[in-house]
Parts: C-alpha cells; structure tokens; sequence
C-alpha cells in the first residue's frame, strides 16, 4: 500500500532543509535564489521545499527529474549507448551560468530503484562522474569564498523501504525521528544539536592532534591529522548530522580496515569492503559482493585515498535502524555509534583558515585530496580511537562508541 508522509511533516521537513540547514544555520534570506533537484518519486517533499523557498523571499531554479525505474531507466540507458563523446562531455557554459546563479542548493535523495545500475560498466560511470568534476570543483571554490551553501535530505520510497526490511510507513518513522519531525519546532531541536556538536569540535580541536590509532576487531588503522586542520559537525550540510569529521592529510594513512554495512553507490549494492592503505593510498581493495564495482571506483583519480574520517557519538544520534542509504548509515547510533571514512574528495572547509586564500599548490602541500569521487564506507562495530598529540602525550578520545572528552587536555 502506498504511503505519502502528512502536509505537516512535509513543511516541517521543508523548514528544516530551507530555514535552517541552508545558510549554515541561518536559512534562505530574501532574494537569494535556491536550485531544488528531486526525483518524481519525491514530488511531495520538492513541492513543499518550494513553498519553502518562497515564503521566505528566495527564488527557485527547479531540478525535477524522472525516476530511474524498471519501465524508465535513462541513466542506465545513457551510460549504457553513450560514445565516448557523449559520455566525456560536460556542458561548460550552461553548468558555470548555473554555479554563478545560485546561492544554495538543497537535493533530495530518493530511489525507485537502489539497484538500477547493477548491469552498467562500472568503468562508464566512473568516466561520467570524472567528466562532470568541474561542477565540483566550481562549486567548491563559490563555496570556499562564503557564497554558496548546500544540503541534502532522503525521502523514502517502496524500493528504499524493502531494501532495508521495513514497511514504507516504519521507514519514514526513522525519518521523522531522525529528523525531529515529530516535534512542532525542528529548526530549534536542530540547532541545539549544533551546540552540542559545536562543543565536542572545540575540545577536539584543542587537542592539537598529530594522528590518530583507530583499533577494533575489524580494523588497524593509522590517520595522519595534518597541518591547519579542524574538524566539522552539525552545519546542516545534511539532514539528519550527528557526526563530527574532518579530512585528514591522505599521505599519512596507513593500515586496514573492514567496513561491515552495505554500500549503496552508483546503482549497485557493495558489501563486505576491506580497504587496505600504505604510504596513503589503497594498495588493496576487496568487497564480499560486487567488488568490480570497488575496483572501478579506486581506480579512478584520486579515489584510492583517504578524504575523509568520521565518529558518531551513539548518545548524539537519533537513528536506530539500517535505513540503507549512507545518509543515514552514516549517521548511525546503536550499540557503537559508527566510524567511517570516505575515499576520495576532501572537505576543504576542514581547513582552519580561510580556505578562498589558499592556492591549488598549498592544498597539495597540505594533503588534501581532490577526486571527482567522495564515496562513505561505514562500520557500526566496536572501536576504539586514540589520538596522538603533538606534544608526545596519547589520549583516548573515542570508545564504546561515545567521545572520551571530558578530561581530555592538550
């Protein structure tokens, strides 16, 4: 049976993603203008992110796009026709006229069909997603220069649904939860939140951390910090954020790692992926299920090393169930919170500065990395995390799947 979320939600929804989540917490002011890019099977949520967008005084540039589905697929149907000159091609002047439009971006993420690439070359989507990189890097410098912002927000479908194991209506309950949906005022829940994340950031950023030991089970991993770095949490860059993360300087990544939640990316479904780093690149990739998928990815510029690492306090979030779509995996609470790293891209706002002022040889100095891909590899099991300081002293900041901080000291 199908199942469309109440009106009230949906603009509750809407006011979160608009009035709060853009603007890094200010919202949409009057007269700035706002790309929404949904699929159709999100037609309720793009019309209420809309009104949104309007009772605040904002424009829209409209993103409304067809399901990729059994009946309709045409991505799978483009990457699957494209010569290489359609697949490398990259509409230059229509993609800059849009960056220098809009001021924020708001997606919505939802799929008819998790699995509608499973037959697609993973190699053709690599070679589209590096063709259309400089959209990313575009974006990335209006970002850097404080004049765009972005965020992202799940709306849950059928397909979504049975993936993860629940009906449609107990999946959008994760969402409401999640969300705080369910309270008359989520703007206000979100920015509480944003304080309590702010001050676990502060205190880790006061460690002056040189690197960290990540050890469990299922993983032995090094991670070099870096110079100028700081970490992140609870911008609103996505809805629902409960974890604080920063990207690290790739070249000191060393060790391995087993992520043990699905991975849901480029249409196909990954399990089981074991990564495996010396001198900061991935020298070993395997996965339990669709590792041609992996491999591709790895292989594509940039991909085989760290972008990203990640901790989510349990007590923090609010997500209690696998929803299936890194979103929300990624923000997980359970038993251990979650610890993940992403391969690929890093988040230039991890830069303590201002990160307009820096040249494209200073953040290669630095060891931030740039890639076309930024790819969230989760694990939900027992870790522990110390960091090493720079001034020779160990501490444990992360354990039982909750930040050890309330003694910590430089």
């Amino acid at each position: 049976m199908s199942y469309t979320p109440p009106a009230e939600v949906l603009e509750r929804y809407a006011a979160v993603l608009v009035d709060f989540a853009l603007g890094s917490g200010e919202g949409v002011q009057a007269g700035e203008v706002v790309r929404i890019v949904a699929p159709e099977s999100a037609k309720p949520l793009y019309v209420a992110l809309n009104r949104a967008v309007w009772r605040a005084g904002g424009h829209v540039i409209g993103g409304y796009l067809p399901d990729d589905d059994e009946r309709y697929n045409l991505a799978r149907d483009f990457l699957d026709s494209a010569a290489d000159a359609q697949l490398e091609h990259f509409p230059a002047r229509y993609m800059r006229g849009l960056i220098d439009e809009m001021d924020h971006q708001v997606s919505v993420l939802a799929e008819a069909d998790p699995h509608a690439l499973d037959a697609v070359d993973p190699a053709r989507i690599m070679r589209r997603g590096e063709a259309m990189r400089q959209l990313l890097d575009w974006r990335g410098e209006k970002e850097n220069a404080g004049r765009f912002t972005w965020t992202l927000g799940l709306y849950g479908t059928p397909a979504m649904a049975a993936e993860a194991g629940m009906s449609l209506e107990e999946y959008w309950e994760q969402i409401v939860h999640a969300c705080f949906l369910d309270e008359e005022d989520p703007v206000t829940r979100w920015r509480e939140v944003g304080e309590r994340l702010d001050e676990t950031r502060r205190r880790l950023n006061s460690l002056d951390i040189e690197r960290l030991h990540v050890e469990g089970e299922d993983v032995d991993l090094w991670v070099s910090l870096g110079e100028r770095r700081q970490w992140l949490g609870g911008r609103g860059r996505n809805i629902p954020s409960f974890e604080i993360f920063t990207s690290p300087d790739w070249r000191g990544t060393e060790g391995w790692i087993y992520c043990n939640q699905p991975l849901y990316r480029y249409g196909n479904l990954v399990k089981g992926v074991k990564l495996r780093f010396a001198q900061g690149r991935v020298v070993e990739a395997t996965a339990e299920e669709n590792e041609r998928v992996l491999t591709e990815m790895i292989a594509t510029p940039g991909a085989d090393r760290i972008g990203e690492f990640s901790l989510t306090d349990r007590r923090f979030s609010r997500i209690t169930r696998f929803m299936a779509h890194t979103l929300y995996d990624e923000n997980v609470g359970g038993s251990f919170g979650n610890t993940h790293v992403a391969v690929g891209r890093s988040y230039q706002d991890a830069y303590d500065g201002d990160p307009a002022a820096l040249a494209e040889d200073e953040w290669e100095r630095l060891g931030f990395n740039q890639s076309s891909v930024h790819t969230d590899i989760v694990s939900t099991t027992d870790r522990r995390v110390t960091a090493h300081l720079r001034s020779g002293n160990e501490l444990v900041i992360y354990a039982d799947g909750e930040f050890r901080l309330d003694a910590a000291s430089p």
